[in-house]
């Protein structure tokens, strides 16, 4: 389905934030300003088990990965370090990084959302370089003898650790020091049931702008946890788009690098996994092309920054997105060429829908009567939009997801079957995107309403034709 309404949006595997926990409704105050409620059903026992098992959960699935000869010990096996100071550089040092290739004079700036003041908010896409120029430096201070990606590797453990203590001391800052700028909503909670609108938005401005209001009672650790300002900024830097795009993709691809370096080093490379690594290099590469389809998506306009969302992208996309590789790393897997073909042609499949159906969805909507899309069946909507019923989107409802879908598990079968843990990543995905999907249909139907109910009845399947 396509409208002109933006209810699919592009969608990447990124956020740890369940947003099954909040809801937001739109309205107005008194004075005819715009607001957002957002109730959250997250409580301290929930936060709590969130904060500290996370990171302990992920070094566990880690360990998990190791061959089953070795002797399991809880949290690291035996000699392995889970905190040294050299990770903590390390982590550090990739930040400062990142913050310096933040400024590089290339890549364009575009507009993304309204902020509080009226204005779009600026963002700096230069990404796709920083990522080059990251991989270049690792590659050339690791022909140089610099860099033992052996030494990365065997520090795993402590590289989460360090990872974990540096989000939280970055969260620490910004809850104690939050960063008051005119076009970032700030986020109240209140104790009670009834929301409390916080005024940050000058009298002359009205329904464009919004004011965001948290209702729940964990007043204090809410706010540090879930984040009590929308877009924080540190001069150029949107702190947001900073976690998101720089941290957690391109520290992803650094890991999957790392992986494959390792494994050369050791003469214990395979098919597999340089399968892995092509296929996740080449998602990621195509994420940051098109890096300005993050500012769209839900997690990037409607959530706050807080603890949880910095500590994801700091541990869980680097390294838990990249364990399909290190599981490899650890118990290698021979695969044959042929073996490798249907493989390869499943990750195709899967990215040419995924690029092919947006391709689709957003030409349809800037131009419903190019003739590309006059062969294309539609259904008139009420809301005085079109859906569309055929194509990509005659086959699944979400057809974009369906490709995302297809592509992760296709670096998942380079592993085998022996273990169920490089598998973990694409079963997390299946079930944030089928939580998204259900997302959209609701909004779908209050908005088309039986224009909506006979597209579902045209085209049964949301995901996975004839399966799902």
């Amino acid at each position: 389905m396509t409208t002109h309404q933006p209810e699919h949006q592009r969608h990447r595997n990124r956020s740890l934030q369940d947003t099954g926990n909040v809801k937001l409704e739109y309205g107005a105050d008194d004075e005819g300003k715009g607001v957002v409620q957002v109730h959250s059903r997250w409580n301290n026992i929930h936060l709590s088990l969130v904060c500290v098992l996370l990171g302990i959960s992920l070094i566990m699935i880690l360990d998990g990965c190791r061959s089953s000869s070795e002797s399991w010990v809880l949290l690291g096996s035996a000699g392995t370090l889970i905190w040294d100071w050299t990770s903590v550089c390390v982590v550090l040092l990739f930040t400062v990084l990142q913050v310096a290739l933040y400024y590089l004079p290339v890549g364009q700036v575009t507009e993304g959302k309204m902020g509080c003041d009226g204005k779009r908010l600026k963002y700096k896409l230069n990404g796709l370089h920083a990522f080059l120029l990251t991989v270049v430096l690792m590659l050339v201070l690791w022909f140089a003898g610099v860099l033992r990606a052996g030494a990365g590797t065997v520090r795993i453990f402590s590289l989460v650790s360090a990872a974990m203590a540096v989000s939280l001391i970055f969260s620490l800052t910004l809850f104690l020091c939050p960063i008051r700028t005119p076009s970032s909503a700030h986020v109240t909670y209140n104790t009670g049931m009834t929301p409390q609108l916080l005024p940050v938005y000058p009298q002359r401005l009205r329904s464009e702008v919004m004011c965001v209001c948290l209702c729940c009672t964990a007043k204090p650790l809410l706010k540090f946890v879930l984040g009590h300002s929308m877009d924080p900024r540190l001069g150029l830097i949107d702190v947001k788009h900073f976690v998101m795009v720089r941290v957690g993709f391109i520290g992803w691809a650094v890991m999957d690098l790392n992986y494959l370096l390792t494994a050369v080093e050791m003469k214990n490379s395979s098919l597999a996994l340089l399968l892995v690594v092509v296929f996740q290099l080449i998602y990621i590469l195509d994420f940051l092309v098109d890096e300005g389809s993050v500012l769209t998506t839900k997690e990037f306009t409607d959530e706050p920054i807080g603890f949880i969302m910095i500590l994801g992208e700091f541990i869980w996309i680097p390294f838990f997105s990249s364990l399909p590789a290190y599981f490899l790393l650890q118990r290698p897997n021979h695969i044959h060429f042929l073996s490798a073909v249907p493989i390869c042609l499943l990750f195709a499949a899967g990215f040419l829908m995924y690029y092919l159906s947006n391709e689709q969805k957003d030409g349809f909507r800037r131009n419903p009567s190019d003739p590309a899309y006059a062969r294309l069946n539609t259904i008139r909507s009420p809301a005085g939009s079109s859906l569309l019923v055929s194509g990509w989107f005659g086959w699944v409802r979400h057809p974009n997801y369906s490709g995302d879908i297809l592509m992760m598990f296709a670096w998942c079968l380079p592993c085998g079957f022996t273990s169920v843990l490089p598998y973990l990543p694409a079963l997390q995905c299946f079930h944030l995107l089928r939580q998204r999907a259900n997302e959209i249909e609701e909004s779908c139907l209050k908005k088309h309403r039986d224009a909506w109910r006979e597209y579902c009845r045209r085209v049964p399947y949301k995901l996975l034709p004839c399966v799902y």
